[in-house]
């Protein structure tokens, strides 16, 4: 079963507002997009920057450390390591250099070759003994080589040689023990709430994170990175700066975005809903009402025209709408005219038979009787009366017969001004005997294409008409004009006029109000217009009686 059509009001609906989001979502989509590209892009950037400028600052830390390392281990007052420190000038040095750098080292010492501590920062360590510290990393500076010892409670232990200025030969080791947080603080610098650094040695071991590293690691994520290259004359020990930002988190710039977007689509659609609305109803509510009427005038046929109004095209279609409805009226005037006509035609052919054939035997023997020389004066008039009447009886069969089975006209071009000016010439004899004005109003040349016999027949009827209903003393006009693309023709009079409930009557078969007619003749000459592609309307006249409007189309069709 086939699914119901959707109104049409929906359907402009559905197409305005795919007209106006379809370009609006593609653009969104593509601004989206773009924008997520360039703020990864960007992003990515930031981070391998911060990365890089890190791993810098590391590498520059930790030669600042190193180089305090071996310079300090260099000085004349590490000699005192030979007699342990007795006069604890050494001790003392090392206490000022803690103080000087402050938190940047835990604690700074001496250990001799036997492995006690002569020397220390800290007093309370003085004469312990410390176990060798195994070498975690080794850094080659001009001066000396430096150790790193294994880090261990974010501490790192820098060992630097002592050497005897007499003999050359190791007295002990210089050790400063590295705060190691320091460069947790590094990464800490580099990074903000929605990112997390860490330091990673050569064997990828980690050194050391910020606090959300490990959450951020095990998320989705964005990451950068870069190698230390070491710092000055120092060649670094490859350890690698990892930078992690949360994708969600990074992202939310981009959320926020499609938000507006978002917002701004859906007043797009509450805006296009509210737009094509009533651009939707000011569309359908003329069809609407047209095909209301067009369902009512098919239940009550009635004279109301339909309805106007709305876009020029539902305007037209009503105007076409319009045109119909006269086109079925007068096809249905047509067919009813038809079947009058028909019964016309039986009549004829049932009489041009039946009727002819007595007729003229009756006249035959008037004519007969006439040439009698005995016959009475009376008997004479009688025959008058029947050759008289037999010629009568014997037109109105002829009549018949023309109204049932009409001519084809003959097309061609035609002066219809002359043809006027000749049918009125026919009969302004028969006007002058009933003291009737026939004047004519013709345009100098008015060329239609018609069949000249039959135009003369339908004038000639109209014109008879008017001179057999008008009393003495009356007014014909007969004119002639253009009238848009039409040839026009009024035969007008000051007569009784015609009654507007008759006017259409007055063209049917036998219909007729004047005594004596028959009610043929504008029958006879509706057909030829018609014939012709024409209209014939009776109306009234400017002289106050009735009126015959011709029109016939400039270019006729020809057989």
């Amino acid at each position: 079963m086939l699914s119901k059509a959707l109104p049409i009001r929906f359907i402009l609906l559905g197409a305005f507002l795919l007209a106006g989001l379809l370009p609006t979502l593609l653009i969104t989509g593509m601004a989206f997009y773009e924008a997520r590209s360039a703020l990864k892009t960007e992003i990515k950037r930031d981070m391998t920057t911060r990365a890089i400028a890190t791993a810098d600052e590391v590498d520059r830390m930790m030669f600042e450390r190193l180089q305090n390392v071996a310079s300090w281990s260099q000085l004349e007052i590490m000699q005192e390591i030979r007699i342990d420190d007795v006069d604890k000038r050494l001790s003392k040095f090392l206490s000022d250099l803690k103080q000087s750098y402050r938190d940047i080292y835990v604690e700074l010492y001496v250990v001799n070759n036997e492995g006690l501590i002569v020397a220390s920062s800290n007093i309370q360590h003085i004469g312990q003994r410390q176990a060798p510290i195994p070498a975690w990393q080794k850094a080659r500076l001009p001066q000396t080589q430096i150790s790193l010892g294994a880090i261990a409670h974010d501490q790192l232990p820098i060992l630097a040689t002592i050497y005897s200025t007499s003999t050359e030969a190791p007295v002990g080791q210089l050790v400063a023990v590295f705060d190691w947080l320091q460069i947790q603080h590094v990464l800490e610098s580099a990074v903000t709430g929605r990112s997390a650094a860490a330091l990673y040695d050569d064997q990828h071991q980690l050194l050391s994170s910020t606090s959300r590293w490990h959450a951020i690691h095990l998320a989705k994520k964005l990451s950068s990175h870069a190698k230390t290259n070491g710092y000055q004359n120092f060649a670094g020990f490859d350890w690698r700066v990892d930078i992690l930002q949360n994708r969600a988190q990074a992202m939310t710039p981009v959320r926020q975005m499609a938000f507006i977007f978002l917002a701004l689509l859906l007043v797009t659609v509450a805006l296009a809903t509210l737009i094509a609305v009533p651009v939707a109803r000011a569309i359908t509510r003329p069809i609407a009402k047209l095909t209301d009427f067009a369902l009512g005038f098919m239940r009550a046929p009635s004279n109301m025209a339909p309805p106007r109004g709305g876009p020029a095209e539902i305007d037209a279609m009503s105007h076409a709408f319009a045109r119909m409805i006269e086109d079925l009226e007068r096809s249905k005037e047509n067919l009813t005219r038809a079947a009058k006509l028909a019964v016309v035609g039986e009549m004829a052919a049932a009489m041009s038979h039946e009727v002819r054939t007595p007729l003229g035997i009756l006249r035959s023997s008037a004519q007969v009787l006439l040439r009698e020389p005995t016959l009475s004066e009376e008997g004479r008039e009688v025959c008058g009366f029947i050759i008289s009447e037999t010629e009568r009886l014997n037109k109105l069969v002829s009549t018949l017969i023309d109204s049932a089975r009409p001519r084809l006209p003959n097309f061609t071009p035609v002066d219809l001004s002359q043809l006027c000016a000749q049918s009125a010439s026919m009969l302004r004899m028969q006007a002058e005997k009933k003291h009737i004005v026939l004047e004519t109003q013709l345009d100098a040349s008015l060329i239609a294409t018609c069949d000249p016999e039959q135009m003369t027949q339908v004038l000639l009827n109209l014109l008879l008409n008017a001179i057999q209903v008008l009393p003495d003393g009356g007014h014909i006009v007969l004119g002639s004009n253009k009238v848009d693309e039409h040839a026009c023709i009024t035969v007008s009079d000051n007569g009784p006029g015609i009654p507007e409930e008759h006017r259409e009557q007055v063209f049917d078969p036998f219909f007729t109000k004047r005594s004596g007619g028959i009610g043929l003749g504008l029958s006879v000459v509706r057909q030829i217009v018609q014939a012709h592609h024409g209209s014939i309307r009776a109306g009234t006249s400017a002289l106050g009686g009735a009126e015959f409007r011709i029109l016939l189309p400039l270019s006729g069709v020809e057989n």
